[in-house]
Order: C-alpha cells, then structure tokens, then sequence
C-alpha cells in the first residue's frame, strides 16, 4: 500500500488507515448533524427548558428552592447557569448555546474514557474507532432526551469505568487521572444523587475482583460528593428543607405499576440479559480488559436505579442503555480480535448481541424518527402555537394549568414572556390531589393550591392556558381554595382553543379599577405577598 502523508520527521500514515480515520470522522459527523437538527430546529425538550430557566432565574437574583419550586439538587442549575450567562453575554439563542454546550461535555468525557482506554500497556484499539463507536452511541439513544441529567450521569461516568477496567487489568492510569475520572464521576452522580446504586454496585464488584476500596479513583470520588454535600449546605441550605420533603411528599403521583414500568423497560431488560448471558458464559479470552463486565455491572446497577424511582420516563433508562449498548459492542469487538474464524458456536453469541444491538438501534432510530419529522418538515407544534399567539397578543405574563411542563416551557423561554409561578407546571397541585385521594385528606403541610392562587394574584397573568385534556378541573379546584382566584378569574375571556387546550386573555377594561396587575399586585386593595417571601412554605399550615 502506497504510503502517504510520509515526510521528514512525520510518520507515515497508510493510505488505508487514513481512509479508515476519515471514514470515523464522518460518522462523528453525521451523527453530530443529526444530534444538531433535532435538537436546534425542533423544540428545546421541556425537562431543560425549565432548568435553563431555573438558572436565569438565579443568576438574576432569584433563590432556588423559594422563588422558584425545583426539586433536583443544585448542580445541575449550577451547570445550567453557564450556558445561560454565555448566552445572555454573546447574544446567542439560548437553546444553541445550551445544546452545544451539552454536546461539548458529553464528546469531551467520551474522548477522555477513549483516551484512557487507549493509553494503557495493551491498547483496546485504535482512539478513532472507539471514539467514532462510542460517538453515536452517546449522541444518538437519547433522542429528544439529549442533554437531560441522566445523559450528563453516564457521560461523566464513563472514564470512571475506563479506570476501573484498567485498574482490573492490573494497569493502573497515572495518579492525576485517577483521581481526575473519580472527581468527573462524583460530579455525574451528583445530578442524580440516587444513582450512587450503579457505581456501589461496580466498587463491590472491583473489591470483589481483587482491588482495594480505598484507591484514589474511590477516595477523590467520595471527597468530592463531600465537598458537594457541604456546599449545599452552605449556599443552598433550602434545598434540604424544601425540596427534599416536597419530593418525598408529592412525587409519588407520578408513579407508574411496576409491571407497566416493566413492559415499558423490555428492551433494557433484553439487552442486559443478552450481556449477561455473553459475559458469563463466553468470556474474552487473553484480552487483560475487564470493559464488558464493568459496563454491565453499571448498567444493572442503573436499571435498578430505574425501577426503584417507579417512573415510566425513558431518560430514566438512559444511563443503563447507554452502558448495556457499549458493553455489547466491547464484547463483540473484543471477541471477534481474540477469535474470528467462523462456527456457530463462535458466531452463535455474537448473532445474539448483534441482535440486541440492532434493537437498541430500532429503538432510537423511533426515538428520533418524529423529531427529524418536525425539524425538516417544519409542522407547527403546540408549543410553537401557544408562542405565536403570546407574541400576537402581546401578553407579558403567561401561566398553564397544565401537568404537562412543555405547554409552559420552552415557551417562555422562546418569548421571554413572564411565568407567572413558582412551580413549572401543575405536578405539586396533582400531588396534593393524589396524597388526598390516598390519606383520605389533603396535606396540611402543603396546600399547594393556595400557592398557586397566591402567585396567580400577583401576577395576574394576561395569559392563560387551560388543559382540557387532564381530568382535574384546576380553574374549579384553586377556586374552592381561595375565593379572590375566582373573582380574579371571571375576568378572563376565551379567545383561542386547540388541541384539547383553551386560551383565555385577562380583560384588563372588565377588570375595574380594584385590580392592578403590576408584579407586586393587589387585589381589591389586598396586599398578596410575593411567593419570593414564602422562604419556609414547605413547613407552613394553611
């Protein structure tokens, strides 16, 4: 072959493996583009809309846990915040500067893990065909879930589990990158700090293969979600006394059977059984990598994680797919290296992971079918319509009576209109219904629908969708609440239904010279006080 690229002092790069690094590179590409179209000319997904919100909100003073109602810990708006300053500082559309900034992380972390990988005495392969493998994986089984805190989990994991594999290896990484993956990992598990599960589940099974608990990857891990537990306490301390008992409290209304969550969770269970089934019984002989087993270990540790939060939420099961995928491809590359030659009994597992594999592909390719449909068709989503009509009346506040957190976000991102409550949408409200329906009477300790009315009568907003299509009627329920709601509500006009949603406009003539909406509102000549000064609500009776 002839040799290119050859010159004093150069290597000399075959004409093939440059073929075969371009060829990496266009799948990186291509999976890049696919991630960009979805993602930027689609709506930004809502579960990020609302933390990107969070953290404006924050940088402009407001306070987590108070002004505003998130239940996650603080990191993740401390995370947030950084793509949103960026954007306010460049002029850059929030939703580009988020998703390339997420898109940064996740490729920088998988070109870590690749990089350590590689480095090691007995490399796994070459970095441009790992990365150019990992790369679609990563980028692609999230769907419209793209840059949602479990795909930020299993990104800064993975050179963690590059570590841990080289560490079984007897091939221990350089000290600064040990503790530099255990200092990345901590910071993964502290956006869901319930997934301390899969990397426990992966320590006992390191101790268990012959390494000490106390190395440095483990030691600067554990210090690091220390320091993160004490810095909530100090910058944070509400978080603790709000979030936490509201969560225990009211979250549960959006649990889910565990034999739907099972059906639901089908192609997970399949795939890690097939891993299962390969590890155990067709062990890779004469590779010193113990990749495949530590990814499935992870992968089981995080599909329990799954099941035990009860929800039917597919970026639940983002960090367990993502692990079970590269555990399949590991197994599969390294068993066709150590043994090519065919024979069923040698390509009878590999079929079957191939199989696993190609239904994990199904499965995001319908991931991402309906939004390349939206990008490159350009139908006008719900969320584009509520935009238009906010944009067309020139409404400064908006609300939603809605569970559903995209009838709220992005659509006040994209118009920068007022949300004219602390919660994102109406789940706490649901949850307080669901805690009646179960304990025979409403929580005390969280008449959450007085909360609402209270921030609806500050801010009179001049918009305000109703969802039809929930079952409860929240007009009628915030009404029976608080008697100022209803008397504030009959000054709202319907001027616009679709989709099982009805708009209404506050009729500012109707509405007398008794009600003045100004942010710090009153109603009748009664002081509301803001939700900002509601600093221990979560404790308050009545």
């Amino acid at each position: 072959m002839t040799e290119i690229l050859a010159g004093p002092g150069r290597p000399q790069v075959s004409a093939w493996r440059l073929a075969g690094r371009l060829a990496c590179t266009g799948v990186v590409a291509a999976a890049l583009a696919i991630v960009m179209v979805t993602t930027l000319a689609g709506e930004m997904k809502d579960d990020i809309a609302w933390l990107l919100y969070v953290a404006q909100q924050w940088l402009h003073g407001s306070r987590l846990y108070v002004d505003v109602v998130e239940v996650n810990p603080p990191l993740i708006v401390w995370i947030c915040a950084l793509p949103a300053w960026l954007a306010e500082l460049t002029g850059t559309r929030l939703q580009v500067a988020a998703m390339l900034f997420f898109c940064a992380i996740i490729m920088a972390c998988l070109g870590w893990a690749v990089a350590i990988l590689t480095r090691a005495r007995k490399p796994l392969g070459d970095p441009f065909v790992l990365f150019a493998i990992g790369a679609p994986v990563l980028l692609l089984i999230p769907g419209v879930e793209f840059g949602q805190r479990e795909h930020l989990l299993i990104a800064a994991a993975l050179p963690y589990l590059a570590v841990v594999a080289r560490e079984l290896a007897d091939d221990t990484p350089g000290d600064a990158t040990a503790i530099a993956a255990g200092v990345v990992a901590a910071l993964g598990c502290a956006l869901k700090p319930r997934y301390v599960l899969p990397f426990g589940m992966l320590e006992a099974y390191a101790i268990w293969q012959g390494l000490r608990w106390f190395r440095l990857s483990t030691l600067a891990a554990g210090g690091t979600l220390a320091v993160y537990f004490a810095a909530i306490l100090i910058f944070e301390p509400a978080y603790f006394g709000n979030a936490i008992p509201m969560a225990v409290a009211l979250y549960g209304a959006s649990d889910v059977p565990f034999l739907d969550l099972l059906f639901d969770c089908r192609l997970l269970l399949f795939g890690i059984a097939v891993g299962c089934v390969l590890v155990a019984t067709q062990p890779v002989r004469g590779e010193r990598f113990r990749l495949p087993g530590v990814l499935l270990v992870f992968a089981i540790g995080a599909m329990l994680e799954c099941f035990i939060q009860g929800k039917n939420w597919f970026y639940h099961q983002i960090p367990a797919t993502i692990a079970a995928v590269l555990c399949l491809i590991a197994w599969t590359a390294m068993r066709l290296r150590a043994d090519w030659r065919p024979g069923w009994r040698r390509l009878g597992p590999g079929a079957l992971a191939v199989l696993a594999l190609l239904a994990f592909g199904l499965g995001a390719y319908e991931r991402i079918d309906p939004q390349m449909r939206i990008a490159l068709a350009r139908r006008v989503t719900v969320e584009e319509r509520l935009a238009a009509l906010i944009r067309r009346e020139h409404a400064k506040s908006y609300l939603a009576l809605s569970d559903w957190i995209g009838l709220g976000f992005p659509v006040v991102n994209e118009t920068g209109v007022v949300w004219a409550s602390r919660f994102d949408s109406m789940w706490a409200l649901d949850g307080e219904m669901w805690r009646a329906a179960r304990d025979g009477r409403a929580p005390a300790d969280w008449p959450v629908r007085r909360w609402v009315a209270a921030d609806f009568k500050r801010a009179c907003p001049d918009l305000v969708v109703v969802d039809r299509r929930n079952p409860i009627d929240y007009v009628e329920l915030i009404g029976r609440a608080d008697g100022e709601f209803l008397k504030l509500w009959r000054h709202y006009q319907r001027i616009a239904s679709f989709d099982g949603l009805v708009v209404f406009r506050r009729n500012r003539l109707a509405a007398g010279p008794g009600f003045e909406c100004n942010g710090t509102t009153t109603v009748r000549n009664k002081p509301v006080v803001p939700s900002g000064a509601l600093a221990s609500y979560p404790n308050r009776r009545g």
